[in-house]
């Protein structure tokens, strides 16, 4: 009987904490929702409580929100947004938010008419409702609408999952970077809380919808040249060009003249009042000097005669074009928020790399990147940390198996002559006949020493990453002069080290460009920490808006432009 009483006062006791631990996390619950939250409720527990909207629209506006799911829109499924859009219209206690007394409100309005014209910022209309508005609309303009409550609840609901389908691909892009090469993380976006907090109510409802894009006054550059290219695509590519049977040089005759320079107006290398020259048929005078522009722009080498690539330039169609600014667009939406006020950007297709301080650009200068067959440079973003003066080259294994242990056996003095060493786990050097094998066996190792004719040159810039790629100077200086600039193992070689070494060291303390050149002249190897890392992105842009506002195109080297097509022409956004 003793034995049945403990136990009976056991479970008491028992029954007694498990009754005060769920008190204690329901307590805990309540406390910790934030200030202002709204709970959600069943819809069938709501009230007719509201003077903005009958019981019937809110419980539909609820049911919609609740399923995910609205027949009405282009894209019917929304369960990506069906939180969000729980949360948003919980906080309006369900009431419509788009219209008052039938009546569109004037946000409403302006979002319907951006999402229309979605193109203008190199979107697809369609993705949000674009061409359904205007039957929708038409509903609201009769003289006496008899809108009923699913009606209503139907047309709100459609457009607050539009508005956070649009401002979330205005604010993030449309596909995440990963999938296309893009070695940066997705950023996140709280579209309802935007919707919410900054446009419903805006006095300005069209410039509190732009706060959703990227800051960047690149990106504004961008969306101006798309607008043109809009505009010029909508006029047509004009008269095809006469093809040529061979390159054309400065004084020779050409019957497309006329059609030459009625092109090279349209895209502003001629000046729409400029006159043919004398003799008709004749490329000469400004027609070269317009194609010299031509091909500035178009990352071409700038010769003034006309061979094939830069034919294939001037025929490329203007919807194309269109395009490639779409895709830039798209790119630019990737790019993080909080890079803070130095950067390095480096365009691949572009072959250039630009500093920048308080988004002004500071220093430029050309780069030789990855070839394009097999040796990509890999498209990332991660923090410069260190300079070295001096730098030993540790030559990478595919290197040394694909490339050098050949050389060797053809030639026994390769190592001597390029000045490299074999050495083995201790760093000790190996010498001998063998060195060619166990470099082959991969139990050696092979260094440049630093010098002039190292392959890295007299600086190298580390920025550490999964990739192993770094930018470094070059013995190869000639390689700049190159119109197309894809010849390294995927490293980036810089066109003027000394000057960029400047720059990234501008905050340590005595390192000035005399003292930088100092020690690339110095007998030893340095290693210099920067005194704040500076973010590098290695971008992949084949447009880019100059600050003077000229719009420069690139061919697409590594096909990463026909990968991102592919991924925005999917049906579905």
């Amino acid at each position: 009987m003793e034995s049945f009483l403990q136990r009976g006062r056991m479970a008491v006791g028992n029954l007694i904490v498990s009754t005060a631990l769920l008190l204690a996390i329901l307590l805990l619950a309540i406390f910790l929702i934030p200030a202002g939250a709204q709970p959600l409720a069943s819809c069938e527990q709501l009230s007719d409580s509201s003077l903005l909207a009958s019981l019937g629209v809110r419980r539909e506006i609820c049911r919609l929100a609740e399923e995910g799911k609205l027949e009405d829109l282009r894209w019917p499924s929304f369960t990506a947004f069906r939180k969000q859009a729980r949360e948003f219209y919980a906080a309006h206690e369900y009431d419509p938010v788009w219209t008052r007394q039938s009546q569109l409100t004037p946000q409403a309005q302006v979002l319907i008419e951006l999402m229309e014209h979605a193109e203008q910022n190199g979107l697809r209309p369609d993705d949000y409702d674009g061409p359904r508005w205007t039957p929708r609309l038409a509903r609201f303009a009769e003289k006496n609408p008899e809108i009923t409550d699913n009606e209503l609840a139907r047309f709100d609901v459609s457009l607050t999952i539009s508005a956070l389908r649009y401002l979330t691909d205005l604010h993030r892009g449309r596909v995440n970077p990963n999938e296309v090469e893009f070695a940066l993380v997705a950023k996140t976006f709280a579209a309802a809380d935007f919707l919410r907090d900054r446009v419903v109510n805006a006095t300005d409802a069209k410039a509190a919808v732009q706060q959703a894009e990227p800051a960047y006054s690149g990106y504004r550059r961008a969306l101006h040249a798309l607008l043109t290219y809009l505009e010029l695509a909508k006029q047509g590519d004009g008269d095809p060009l006469p093809p040529l049977t061979k390159p054309l040089a400065p004084g020779e005759a050409y019957t497309g003249t006329p059609q030459l320079a009625a092109r090279l107006k349209q895209l502003g290398d001629l000046p729409v009042d400029a006159t043919l020259p004398e003799q008709p048929g004749l490329y000469e005078g400004r027609l070269v000097q317009a194609v010299r522009h031509f091909q500035q722009r178009h990352g071409l080498a700038v010769t003034g005669h006309i061979g094939p690539e830069t034919f294939q330039q001037l025929t490329v169609p203007l919807s194309h074009r269109v395009r490639e600014l779409q895709l830039t667009l798209e790119r630019w939406r990737w790019l993080p928020e909080d890079i803070g006020p130095s950067l390095i950007a480096i365009n691949v297709p572009e072959f250039r790399l630009r500093a920048y301080e308080d988004h002004k650009e500071q220093l430029s200068m050309r780069v030789i990147v990855g070839q394009s067959f097999d040796h990509q440079t890999p498209i990332f973003a991660d923090d410069m940390e260190f300079v070295i003066f001096r730098p030993y080259w540790n030559v990478p294994v595919s290197i040394i198996q694909n490339e050098i242990v050949p050389a060797l056996r053809r030639n026994p003095r390769y190592l001597a002559t390029h000045h490299m060493e074999a050495v083995n786990r201790h760093g000790d050097v190996v010498t001998g006949p063998q060195v060619a094998r166990q470099l082959k066996a991969g139990q050696l190792e092979l260094r440049q020493q630093p010098g002039p004719g190292n392959s890295l040159g007299l600086l190298k810039f580390i920025l550490p990453n999964q990739y192993s790629v770094y930018l470094h100077g070059t013995p190869e200086g000639r390689l700049f002069q190159r119109s197309r600039r894809d010849f390294s193992h995927g490293c980036i070689r810089v066109e003027d080290p000394a000057a960029l070494a400047e720059w990234v060291l501008r905050n340590n303390p005595g390192w000035d460009l005399k003292r930088i050149r100092a020690a690339m002249r110095g007998s030893g190897t340095l290693q210099v920490n920067l005194k704040r890392p500076i973010p590098v992105l290695v971008l992949y842009g084949t447009v880019f808006v100059g600050e003077d506002g000229e719009v420069n195109f690139f061919d697409d080297i590594y096909g990463l432009d026909a990968a991102l097509e592919q991924a925005l022409d999917r049906p579905h956004p």
